[in-house]
């Protein structure tokens, strides 16, 4: 097995999970991208990444360009004299020159079976889908939109009860895995990478805040993988009364009813049931507008005369007198 020199680029604590293998394996880190550091919390001070915490725990130099695009970025990382950059949910465009720039290229691990889900949500649009499985590939990178050609994959199920947290440890533990292979394996796994069929591709856009708002119009298998995509990031929502719920936890029965859409069919000790298109959704945690997350026993029991049978869910927000 050959060691390598690497340079890491990433930012959340997905990417950071890697960056720690990495540290963990026989290969050397000589150099850490991660973006600027972002506002948070209520004071909205400067947080850095987990990738930027990590590496800095580790006495790494980090590196936090605005962009790539500068000249002296290409040149600052060809001086770093790295054998590979590995690229793991990092946020920015790396232009031609830059992927050039290490000795053996750059190499990618993306959260999805490519060509399927080419873009930068492929965890939420692989469940949103209903696919029923997923993956994680490792590609060597090109100037295209995940093109690149694929080194190595690794295939992950998706549970009927999976949600996006839950799917992206899964897929955390594949890509963790994948990602040593390769870097242990790799003058013989590089030179065998496979071309994608374009054909095959489609695009997994950044999912948007319209889209986490329930239309009690579709079935409730639709709303379930709704709820499921959207948990920790952009929680499904509907209207109630006078505010707005994010739906945190529910599953879909098959059950027939003559009720509109919306409608609270039965709000019982752990499940509160809302009519859908021709199903039922089981809601088991919702959130109030301004309130900390409860289980579906503490929301009845607070909010009683809200959440009666006959009352409607909405997609339509309250008009504010």
């Amino acid at each position: 097995m050959q060691e390598l020199k690497v340079c890491f680029a990433g930012t959340p604590a997905f990417a950071a999970r890697h960056l720690q293998a990495i540290l963990d394996s026989n290969h050397q880190v000589v150099a850490v991208y991660t973006q600027p550091d972002r506002p948070s919390g209520r004071g909205k001070t400067l947080q850095p990444s987990p990738v930027k915490q990590l590496a800095l725990s580790n006495s790494l130099l980090v590196s936090q360009p605005a962009s790539l695009k500068p000249t002296e970025q290409h040149q600052i990382l060809a001086e770093l004299n790295a054998d590979l950059l590995v690229v793991v949910a990092y946020g920015l465009i790396l232009p031609g020159p830059f992927l050039q720039a290490p000795r053996l290229g750059c190499i990618n691990v993306h959260a999805s079976l490519l060509p399927r889900w080419r873009g930068a949500a492929p965890i939420e649009r692989a469940i949103l889908a209903g696919d029923k499985e997923t993956g994680i590939t490792i590609m060597q990178m090109d100037e295209g939109l995940d093109t690149g050609d694929m080194i190595h994959k690794v295939t992950v199920p998706i549970g009927e009860h999976d949600d996006r947290l839950l799917l992206q440890e899964k897929l955390a533990d594949a890509g963790v895995q994948g990602l040593i292979h390769v870097l242990d394996n790799f003058s013989e796994l590089a030179p065998a990478a496979t071309r994608q069929d374009d054909s095959m591709s489609n695009y997994a856009r950044k999912v948007e805040k319209i889209e986490a708002l329930i239309n009690w119009d579709e079935g409730a298998d639709f709303i379930d993988r709704q709820v499921r995509a959207g948990l920790g990031r952009s929680p499904a929502y509907s209207f109630l009364g006078e505010g707005r719920v994010q739906i945190l936890k529910a599953t879909a029965e098959i059950s027939s009813h003559s009720l509109a859409p919306g409608t609270i069919v039965n709000a019982s000790k752990d499940v509160l049931s809302v009519a859908c298109r021709d199903s039922v959704l089981q809601i088991k945690a919702l959130q109030f507008a301004g309130k900390k997350p409860m289980e579906i026993a503490v929301a009845i029991n607070s909010r009683s005369a809200l959440l009666k049978p006959g009352n409607h869910f909405t997609s339509d927000a309250p008009i504010q007198s």
